[in-house]
C-alpha cells in the first residue's frame, strides 16, 4: 500500500486554490507557503519548482471534475439528460463552481496559451479528452434512436461544450448566472430539434 502524502496534498489542494483564483503567473511560492502554513523546504522537498506544481494541481483539478461530471450523469437514462446533467455542474457559475474561481480548463486554456508549452499540452489533452466524452453521449443516443442518425457527434459536441465553456466565462466576468441559464435553455431546445422523428 502507498503512503499518502499528506504535505504534498496539502501543497496541490493550496495551489490550485490559488492558480484558479488568482492565476498561475500571478501566484508565487511565497503565496503558497503563507496559504498552506508550510515552510519553503517541505515544498522543495516534494515538487522541483513552480511549473511541476502547476502541473500536479491541473492534474488534481481534473479528477474533480470528472467526479462531478460523474456523479450527474450516473443515474441519468437518456443521453440528453446525461447532456443537461452536464451543463449543469456549472449551473451556479458565479457563486459555487465545483471548484473555487471557476473553471480550471478555461483558466488554464486562457493563461497558458503562451509560454508554459507543457500546461498547454495538458490542458488542451483534457480539453480533447471532455469533448471526446461528450460525442460518446451523443453517439449513444443516435444509437439508441433517441437522436437522429444525421447528426454529426463530433460537431455537436463541440458546439456543447464551447457554449458551456463561455457561458461559464460570461457569467463570471458579469458576477451573474444568467448567460448560463440562457445557454442551457437553449442546449435544451437544439437537442429537442434533434430529437428522432422531428
Amino acid at each position: 500500500m502507498t503512503k499518502i502524502d499528506e504535505t504534498r496534498d496539502l501543497i496541490i489542494k493550496t495551489s490550485l486554490a490559488l492558480f484558479n483564483k488568482k492565476g498561475y503567473s500571478q501566484t508565487s511560492i511565497q503565496d503558497i507557503m503563507s496559504e498552506s502554513g508550510l515552510p519553503k523546504g517541505a515544498i522543495y522537498r516534494r515538487f522541483e519548482n513552480k511549473d511541476e506544481i502547476a502541473l500536479a494541481a491541473f492534474d488534481y483539478a481534473g479528477g474533480i471534475i470528472w467526479s462531478h461530471f460523474f456523479e450527474a450523469t450516473k443515474s441519468m437514462g437518456t443521453a440528453t439528460e446525461k447532456l443537461i446533467a452536464m451543463c449543469h455542474v456549472y449551473q451556479d457559475a458565479v457563486y459555487n463552481p465545483p471548484i473555487e474561481g471557476g473553471c480550471p480548463l478555461l483558466n488554464t486554456a486562457i493563461e497558458s496559451d503562451f509560454g508554459f508549452q507543457e500546461l498547454h499540452e495538458k490542458a488542451s489533452e483534457a480539453y480533447n479528452q471532455t469533448l471526446l466524452f461528450i460525442q460518446s453521449v451523443i453517439e449513444e443516443g443516435i444509437r439508441n434512436q433517441e437522436f437522429r442518425q444525421d447528426v454529426n457527434s463530433y460537431s455537436l459536441a463541440s458546439f456543447l461544450f464551447s457554449t458551456i465553456e463561455g457561458a461559464v466565462m460570461a457569467s463570471r466576468l458579469s458576477l451573474n448566472n444568467d448567460h448560463m441559464f440562457h445557454s442551457i435553455e437553449q442546449v435544451e431546445v437544439l437537442l429537442q430539434h434533434y430529437k428522432n422523428g422531428r
